[in-house]
């Protein structure tokens, strides 16, 4: 049975590196994987999602509309604009972070206040605040290996050696930050 994952967020919140982990991951414990990216204008904090598809035999990587097992929002917007992609019966993971798209920086759009209600309303969904969780491990930008953590837990993913790949797989500086990013992620949900 093929399981599908949506993360989407904002460019530079570390997106596409969470999914390439989760990739690897995935294929190191013997999946068949698929994973694509859509960068919108990431570059200058357009949206960014990443597909990853698993499981005996994936034949495309591309999640249709109500069929994503999981989706993790890097950014509360964003996932408001993925809801349309969640499973009936599929779970949400959304950091509560904030970031003003540029039509809201320019007063074209305001950001909904209401975004947790409109979700809550249409989703299981769990809301976390990875960026103060990270912030309080040293850098905000641990935020991405927290929600991956959350990923790995909401889809019981935990008997594979994810700090072996994290370790593998960011710059040596960053692998005790991101370990101990990976282990919040964990604890963060149910």
């Amino acid at each position: 049975m093929t399981k599908s994952i949506l993360l989407v967020g904002v460019g530079g919140q570390g997106t596409i590196l969470a999914s390439k982990i989760l990739t690897i991951g995935l294929m190191e414990a013997g999946y068949d994987v698929k994973m694509s990216e859509i960068h919108g204008m990431s570059q200058r904090g357009g949206s960014v999602s990443s597909q990853v598809r698993y499981g005996e035999k994936v034949a495309s990587p591309v999640i249709e509309k109500g069929s994503a097992d999981m989706i993790v929002s890097f950014e509360k917007m964003e996932a408001l604009r993925s809801l349309d992609y969640l499973k009936k019966g599929g779970t949400m993971v959304v950091n509560t972070e904030e970031i003003a798209s540029m039509s809201v920086i320019t007063g074209d759009e305001e950001y909904p206040q209401d975004i947790e209600e409109m979700i809550k309303a249409r989703a299981n969904a769990t809301f976390i605040d990875a960026t103060a969780l990270a912030r309080e491990l040293g850098n905000e930008k641990a935020a991405n290996v927290i929600l991956l953590g959350t990923v790995i837990k909401g889809m019981e993913l935990e008997q594979i050696d994810w700090e072996a790949i994290v370790k593998a797989n960011v710059k040596p500086q960053f692998v005790e930050l991101n370990c101990k990013a990976l282990k919040v992620g964990l604890e963060a949900v149910k």
